[in-house]
Order: structure tokens, then sequence, then C-alpha cells
């Protein structure tokens, strides 16, 4: 794959070179239409004596002007995707340069009471999700995160394939996400899914047959009046009688309206979407089966929405006065319309949940592909039934940059729980959220921060980062228990968790925490637990000598001429050296 760097310059060069292209255009096609307008006024001032000449140059420039109109709207839809093109390349080199922190961040997915979401930094400022997330609709943005919270060992290999895949495919992804990014959405998918299904129809298919009648009536008495055969007003009494036939049903219309008028961008935008997914042919069996999932018999699924769209464009029509009126007067073209529409929804709206779902999954795929292909040299995770839960070489927080990134290797076998001590600010909470993120990552498909990686797919749960609750009237020590106890019974019930425990027990005195971590710890150890807790309390090490299951790791901090120094290296023992008394002397504190 190319360079991402090389990649997104070039991207940024070509789509702001194209965009300045097409705006010159723009401006040709604007004197074009202005010359066409004064040409054409000109010609009928000078005919207007002449009124069969005059109407030809009418027609001729009326339909040449249009054409130019239509040119110049083209045009002008195409610049705007090279500059929103040119856009998404720049903030890939702003994001690869740091500047990522004023992006979406997803703090409202916060969760307390998830396995993981809260403790490990996947949302919130500076986090993961805020780093990785791609997505330009909404329910691609909720697809992305419930993939993030799954929790899902199962597929993995397949996910991998899909991700793969999509990030050998970045001009792809780019287009997918700026043809997204250009229809404005008021209303979610969701809610024009909800109407859909609850919409109950009103028109008949003899009323629809009638408007046809009905039209080639008006037709015909008009042409009447107009060549003197019956009196002109009798037209006039037509279109009235029209305007009556529509009136009875104007209630229910102006409501089919008022919903499709919230519905017209999503499906429009959609269309699109599905379009580009129907026109790429896919090698991974995940992906193939999401374009699978909008292949229909007889039209695409883009197609179909196009349809629609169109169907809701023409019913949009009522909202101009002299279309209203004679429209409605001699067509009954609301009523033609709505019947239009009620067709679609009854034939079509059972699948366009569906429809919408795979738009979606790429959608947030595409993060995904995006992450992968920004960071080609991770590894994907082998996946293995071997004993070893997690065997990486070079394992690091993949949120850090390069040159401060400070890697360990890590072999943690199936029932085994670490116990990690360390001084302060020597990297236990750092690795903790490492090891949480590479499974996260593994889960969900994800290349890995590593040189190499084995992994037996195991679920996470976690217990790092406690708050009390005012709403909840709880203590903190209170909701730190009740977390552990969400851990326990959820080991109880499927010991396939990894585990991942950060100085628990913090409410309480040192003697009382010292006696209940080790408890803990053994209860997690007596579930055939695996995992790994990080403390400050060396007595919880002794536990090592006891059961075979524990082994002692440390992160050291060393003081050297009055200086504190960290390798940030994660090794096999007891930590020896503390830092608190230090630092509190060092800063003046004491």
């Amino acid at each position: 794959m190319q360079n991402p760097s090389s990649f997104y310059k070039e991207q940024l060069k070509k789509h702001n070179t194209e965009s300045k292209r097409i705006y010159k255009q723009m401006g040709l096609f604007s004197v074009l239409r202005l010359s066409v307008f004064v040409m054409a006024a000109f010609g009928i001032y000078l005919t207007f004596q002449n009124w069969q000449t005059a109407v030809i140059i009418s027609v001729f420039g009326i339909t040449i002007f249009l054409f130019l109109l239509s040119r110049y709207t083209d045009l002008k839809a195409q610049r705007f995707l090279h500059k929103r093109l040119a856009i998404i390349n720049e903030e890939e080199l702003k994001i690869a340069s740091g500047d990522f922190h004023n992006r979406p961040n997803g703090s409202q997915f916060q969760n307390p009471k998830h396995y993981y979401s809260l403790d490990i930094d996947l949302f919130g400022r500076g986090s993961f999700f805020q780093f990785i997330n791609r997505t330009t609709i909404k329910e691609g943005t909720e697809t992305l995160v419930k993939q993030l919270l799954a929790n899902d060992t199962s597929n993995i290999a397949a996910r991998q394939e899909a991700v793969k895949e999509l990030a050998a495919l970045p001009e792809w992804r780019q287009h997918y996400s700026g043809v997204a990014q250009g229809v404005d959405i008021e209303h979610s998918a969701k809610s024009v899914i909800k109407w859909l299904k609850d919409y109950q129809p009103f028109l008949s298919t003899t009323l629809y047959w009638l408007t046809i009648v009905f039209s080639i009536v008006s037709v015909t008495i008009v042409a009447l009046g107009i060549l003197e055969i019956i009196p002109i007003k009798y037209a006039g009494y037509w279109l009235l009688f029209g305007l009556a036939i529509t009136g009875k049903y104007l209630k229910k219309i102006n409501n089919v309206a008022q919903n499709t008028e919230k519905a017209k961008d999503t499906f429009r935008q959609y269309a699109l979407l599905l379009k580009q997914i129907e026109q790429k042919e896919f090698l991974s069996q995940l992906l193939k089966e999401q374009q699978q999932k909008i292949q229909s018999e007889d039209l695409k699924a883009s197609q179909i929405f196009s349809k629609f769209s169109k169907a809701l464009d023409a019913l949009d029509n009522r909202n101009n006065f002299i279309s209203a009126i004679f429209g409605n007067g001699y067509l009954l073209w609301d009523i033609r319309q709505t019947y239009h529409v009620e067709q679609w929804i009854n034939t079509y709206a059972d699948k366009v949940e569906t429809w919408f779902e795979v738009v979606t999954f790429f959608d947030a795929y595409n993060s995904l592909g995006n992450y992968a292909f920004n960071h080609q040299q991770f590894t994907y995770p082998i996946i293995t039934n071997e004993n070893a839960t997690i065997s990486a070489k070079d394992l690091g927080h993949p949120l850090l940059k390069p040159e401060k990134r400070i890697n360990s290797d890590l072999e943690l076998n199936e029932e085994q729980f670490f116990i990690i001590t360390g001084a302060n600010m020597a990297g236990k909470s750092t690795f903790l959220r490492t090891v949480a993120l590479h499974i996260v990552m593994a889960n969900v498909g994800l290349p890995i921060c590593a040189k190499q990686s084995k992994y037996k797919p195991i679920k996470l749960i976690t217990s790092m980062r406690t708050t009390d609750s005012l709403t909840d009237d709880s203590s903190y020590f209170f909701s730190e228990l009740t977390r552990l106890k969400f851990v326990v019974d959820t080991v109880e019930k499927d010991k396939n968790y990894f585990v991942i425990l950060d100085e628990i027990l913090k409410g309480t005195n040192s003697t009382d925490k010292a006696i209940g971590s080790r408890k803990f710890v053994e209860k997690l150890v007596k579930l055939n637990a695996t995992g790994i807790i990080a403390t400050h309390d060396l007595s919880l090490t002794k536990i090592e000598a006891e059961l075979e299951a524990v082994k002692n790791y440390f992160f050291d901090a060393e003081i050297k001429n009055d200086e504190l120094f960290f390798d940030y290296k994660l090794k096999q023992g007891v930590c020896q050296n503390m830092n608190a008394s230090f630092l509190l002397k060092t800063m003046d504190i004491v």
C-alpha cells in the first residue's frame, strides 16, 4: 500500500487543482447563460411583430438556457465534492501530526456500567474513538460505537479481512465519505424507518385510475374550450371540480407531504451511497455479504431509492402555487403522486431498514479501514487456540507517538493472573490501557500496535476508574464495591473474560485494602480468571509464592543525582523503588 502521508498530499493537490479547474468552467457557463438570455431577449424584441418566430426563439432560448443551467449545477456539485475531498485529506494530515483533539470525541457514549468503556479512554477528549472516527452519518457513528463496545469474539478473522480490503481502497473510502457529506440531513434514518413501518395507506387503485381518466377529460375540455367548440367557462368549472376532489383528501395528503419532506434528503443521500457500494466489487466474505443484502431481482437498491426520491420531488411540486392550482384542478396531481409514494412504501418498506444498515455498516467500517491504512506498521493478531491468551512482541499504546512510545513484550496464558507493581508515573496505568486496547482492537478486527501478536479471543472487563454518584446517592467506596461485584458476577457466569484492575479498594485504609485486595485476587484465581491487577501494595505480590497462576511484574523508577528516571519497560519481579516521598519533596509540597 502507498505511504499514507504521500497519498494524502497527492490527493490534496489533485482535488484542489480539480476544484480550481471546475470553478473556471463554471464561470464560462455563467457567461454563456447570460449571453443566451440577452440574445434570446433581443431576438424576441426584434421579432415581436411575428409571434411565431418569437415563440421559436423563446423555445430555443429556454432550452439552451436550461441545458447550460443543468450543466452549471452539475459542475457546482462536482466542485463541492472535490472541495470536500480536499478537506478530508487536510484532516488526515492534521490528525497524523497529532492534531485531532477538536474532533467529535464521543463523550456521550461513555457508560460507567459498560464492561470497559469508561476505564480505557475509549471515548472523550484524546480518546481512541476521537482518533479513529471518520464516520459521516449519525447512524454510521452509532454502528462504529457498537462495534467498539460489542465485546464480540466471534468471526474476528472475517472482520480482519474486511478491514484489510477497505484499507487498500483509500480513494473509494474517501469518495464514499465525500458523497455522504454532500447532503445535509435533518432527520435520522431511524425516524424515517419508523414512519415507513407505521404508515397506513388511504388511496385505492380505483382512485388512481380515476386520476388518469380525469386528466384525459381535463385535456379534452381545455382543448375544446380553446377551439371554442364549447364555452371556455366549462374548463373553469372542471378546474373547481378537480380542486374539490383533491380537497377531500387534502388533510391526509398534507400529512404525507410533511413526512416525505423530512425523508427526502435521507433517501437522496442513501441512494448515492448505495450506488457507491453496488459499483464496487468486493472480495472479502463480510463485505460481499453486506453487498448481497442490497441486491434485488429487478432494480438495484440505489435505483429503487432514486425512484422514491423522484416521487417525493414530484409530490413536493405542490408547493408551487401554479402547480397546486392547475395541477390539482386538471390532473389531480397530489392524489396521483401520493399514490405513487404509497405504492413504493407497500413494496419496499420492509427492506429499507436492511438497506440503511448496509450503508451505515460501510460508513463505520470505512473508519476501521482508514485506521489500518494509516498504521501499516501495525500487525493483525494471529487468531489461535493455543494456551497463551496474549503473546505480543513490542506491544505499545496506539495513541502515543512512535518517538515517545516505549513498547514491552507480553506473554500471558489462559487462567494466569499478573500482579503489576511500580512507582507513581512509571507506566502501570498506560500499560493496562495498552493491553485493554489490544483486546478491543483485536476483537473488532483492527491491527494492533505491536511487532507481532498471537491472540486467543477473549472478552474484556475492567475496574480502573470509579466515581461516586450524587444522583444514585452512593459513595465512592460503595461504587467501587458495586463494580467489583459486577466483575465477579460476570466471571462466575463466563470465565472467558480478561479482567483488568487498577489499584482497587482505594476508598479504605491501607491495612483493610491489603486484606481485601488479596482476597479479591484469590477469588478471581479460584474462578480461573485471566487478567492483570496494578497495585502499589507490595504485600499483594506474596500471593505468587502461594498460587501458581499468579505472576509478579513491575515498572521501575530510578533516582540518580536527585532526578527521577523511568524506562517504562515491563519486567518480571517486584518493584523495589517507590517515589511518592521523593516527588513530594521535589515539588516543594513537603
